[in-house]
């Protein structure tokens, strides 16, 4: 996440729900040198980011004499000093020392500097973010930090009941606080290679987003009982141990997001407001452990086992399911290779248990153009039918849709797959442009409610101010090429305009 949107539960969750008192069953839910580039954090944390992670605070290239006092003054003068000198581009520097290939993209305008994976923090990428809170605070070095944002968006919709399965923006022509979001965590600290090192991290998530992040039995009720239109998710908990094997070895545990995608779950990490139709039906988060190997510079594997996708520990819907995936990079890092078997287990009709295989590619053409493709192929067994022609049909479980099986089949295998591309175009370090495409078969209706192939385009835009806040405009078009799949089966086209506006702290 990195759903009915990352469908589990939760984004798949309710998200038919949502408008009309629906059944929740029905929950339709890049060649400058390393060192001009600015270093994220990109915590793959399955999602979110781009790439499922935390979003990273950049700072700006050179100080300037100009430049607040950051460290006197109380608390409010201290926050203020940190805006006005990161909307000035005032902000000092913080050399680090990075081991890894150098970073393929700047950020900003991007959401992260190096292509993402899921399951760990960078390793061999410093952590050199400098955050407002913690600046007025008195710590900004502190490896322990507290950080966040506050994401609010507006759009106008040619439909009127529902805009799924647009993510996050369901409620149509609408002011809306998606997120709200606190984090705590400790990076380990991976560029050393001599000892043993540790983190963690937790995360307080509310807004109208929380949809598409439950797990069920993480305060699932909110949704799948209440379907109330706000909701909480602590969305990650997770303890990162990490190891000086081979280039670096980290190992999570806790609830960590889903490792394959370049989207992710939370706002900053990601190129637009809107998700594609590819992320909204997938897998969101996992609960379990999940081992990274850096082997050299330019390969990294994983193995993992979870209880499933978007489900607790403690659920009946949980199943022991393995992970395993390869990540591969070229000498430059202008392409990178990252391929995922997900959640694997016997596939049976259980909340969000979905098998998923997804791979994807990123490509740098240059230093201003970049692209991002994905594609996965997901399926469930023994799905129950919900098309109405069969007798003594299985009731679907609450938040998990059923599929429209052939005449006469009690259950059957519900299989889906989707593809998405981005295109990407830096103007200058606070702002890029990006055009999307996207192609989802939701085959037998299990993931949508409706089913049949989907595809949307949109043209999208992000321009930061210094680098805490983020505006990001776009138009999209969607339609259903094989039935009425909009605004709640009633229309096969859907136009959307929204924009989002990110504050940092």
């Amino acid at each position: 996440m990195r759903s009915i949107g990352k469908t589990g539960p939760a984004r798949f969750a309710c998200v038919g729900l949502l408008l009309a008192g629906s059944s929740c069953a029905a929950l339709a839910q890049s060649d400058s040198s390393s060192e001009s580039r600015q270093v994220a954090s990109i915590e793959n944390a399955g999602a979110g980011v781009l790439y499922k992670v935390p979003g990273a605070m950049q700072q700006s290239a050179a100080p300037q004499s100009n430049t607040p006092d950051l460290t006197s003054g109380n608390f409010f003068q201290r926050l203020g000093n940190f805006y006005k000198a990161d909307w000035a581009g005032t902000l000092p520097s913080s050399p680090s020392t990075r081991r890894m290939l150098d970073a393929p993209l700047d950020s900003p305008p991007f959401p992260s500097s190096d292509w993402g994976y899921g399951g760990s923090s960078p390793i061999g990428v410093p952590d050199g973010n400098v955050y407002p809170l913690m600046t007025a605070l008195g710590k900004p070095n502190s490896r322990t930090k507290v950080y966040g944002w506050v994401a609010a968006s507006v759009n106008a919709s040619t439909s009127s009941k529902n805009n799924f399965p647009v993510a996050y923006s369901v409620f149509p022509n609408t002011i809306q606080m998606n997120q709200a979001v606190i984090y705590a965590e400790r990076l380990p600290d991976t560029v050393q290679k001599e000892h043993f090192d540790w983190g963690f991290h937790l995360t307080a998530f509310y807004g109208s987003d929380y949809r598409f992040t439950t797990a069920k039995d993480y305060l699932s009720q909110q949704l799948l009982q209440k379907n109330r239109r706000y909701g909480f998710d602590p969305v990650m908990e997770y303890l990162d141990l990490y190891f000086p094997v081979k280039e670096g070895l980290n190992v999570r545990i806790g609830r960590f997001i889903s490792v394959p995608g370049i989207e992710a779950q939370l706002a900053p990490n990601n190129y637009n407001m809107t998700h594609s139709l590819l992320y909204t039906i997938d897998p969101f988060t996992e609960t379990g452990a999940i081992a990274t190997l850096k082997l050299t510079k330019q390969w990294t594997v994983q193995a993992g086992v979870s209880a499933g996708h978007d489900v607790a520990i403690w659920s009946d819907d949980r199943k022991p399911s393995a992970i395993a995936c390869l990540n591969y990079s070229t000498a430059t890092n202008h392409d990178n290779f990252y391929a995922c078997a997900n959640g694997i287990n016997d596939g049976k009709y259980a909340y969000n248990n979905l098998q998923d295989y997804d791979a994807t590619w990123y490509h740098r053409f240059n230093a201003k153009w970049h692209m991002a493709t994905e594609a996965w192929f997901m399926y469930q067994r023994e799905v129950p039918n919900v098309a109405g022609n069969v007798a003594n049909p299985v009731t679907p479980e609450i938040g998990a849709n059923g599929a429209f099986c052939a005449a006469g089949q009690l259950t059957c295998t519900a299989p889906e797959y989707a593809f998405v591309n981005y295109v990407n175009r830096e103007v200058n370090p606070h702002l890029f442009f990006g055009f999307r495409s996207d192609l989802l078969n939701d085959k037998k209706g299990q993931r949508t409610g409706i089913p049949g192939k989907y595809t949307e385009n949109t043209l999208y835009a992000t321009k930061y101010f210094g680098s805490t806040v983020m505006l990001r405009p776009e138009v999209r078009f969607d339609h259903s090429w094989d039935a009425r799949g909009y605004d709640n089966g009633t229309a096969r086209n859907q136009f959307f305009f929204g924009a989002d506006l990110i504050y940092k702290f």
